[in-house]
């Protein structure tokens, strides 16, 4: 009975373990075939997060993972496909709102059926998308690459 619970509490601690291994490391992990198919520097950069010029999709996808949006198109007679990379930061504000809404007939007002709203009060948090990242890929290949907030 003993050793049931030591290989079940050891697996238990294994997954929670790699739930918290880095979000490339788990890329890696999940995909070795296109992982080993990468050159020697390719999956050095692959796994600082960085990509260069000429590199493949799939070593971009490692490095960076799934982008938030793909345009496909052409340019000076050539396919492209440009991946694009979105972020969120936080933004603080300190509200006050007041007014009404709800109510079974379209306003608002006070009792069980009027549902009188006063919003949120104090400080709270948005979080704001912004590009942070984009990649032009001609014929498979990293044509051109830009990191951080645009």
């Amino acid at each position: 009975m003993k050793t049931k619970f030591r290989l079940l509490a050891f697996s238990l601690l294994a997954l929670t373990l790699s739930q918290c291994a880095h979000p490339i490391e788990r890329r890696i992990a999940n995909n070795p075939q296109i992982y080993q198919s990468l050159s020697t520097n390719d999956q050095l950069l692959v796994q600082q997060g960085r990509i260069r010029e000429g590199m493949t999709k799939e070593g971009v996808f490692l490095a960076w993972g799934r982008p938030s949006q793909v345009a496909t198109g052409r340019q000076k007679g050539n396919s492209v496909e440009q991946w694009t990379y979105l972020g969120s930061q936080p933004v603080y504000t300190n509200t006050f709102g007041m007014g009404f809404g709800g109510g079974p007939w379209g306003y608002g007002g006070y009792g069980r059926y009027g549902g009188g709203y006063w919003g949120n009060m104090g400080p709270s948090v948005m979080y704001v998308p912004y590009k942070a990242g984009s990649v032009t890929f001609r014929s498979n290949r990293v044509t051109d690459y830009l990191r951080g907030p645009q």
